[in-house]
């Protein structure tokens, strides 16, 4: 299992759209996600202040990242979160230390 990690920035002023829009993901979503190869078995995003921090445990991180670049759901999701989200380019991060 391997732990991947992206940070986003919310746009000022849309924060509340942005918890709000998450309150509702849309099924279709999930199951790209779930029904993928990529053994997802955690996905958790955290937000604060206007920043985003997802966390994935997945089996295939490039099988995963391959659905959120290239399925339908994750393309409408982009659409609805195009007006909400800063595009800030690359947002996968690094892990620098990890305890246990």
């Amino acid at each position: 299992m391997e732990r991947i990690a992206f940070h986003l920035r919310i746009e000022e002023g849309q924060r509340e759209a942005y918890r709000e829009e998450h309150q509702d993901v849309p099924e279709a979503l999930e199951s790209a996600y779930l029904d993928s190869d990529a053994g997802l078995e955690t996905y958790s995003v955290f937000e604060n202040d206007g920043h985003v921090f997802g966390y994935m445990e997945v089996e295939d991180p490039e099988a995963i990242r391959a659905v959120m670049e290239e399925s339908d759901a994750q393309a409408d999701w982009a659409e609805v979160m195009e007006p909400i989200v800063a595009d800030e380019g690359s947002h996968w991060m690094d892990e620098v230390y990890r305890m246990i």
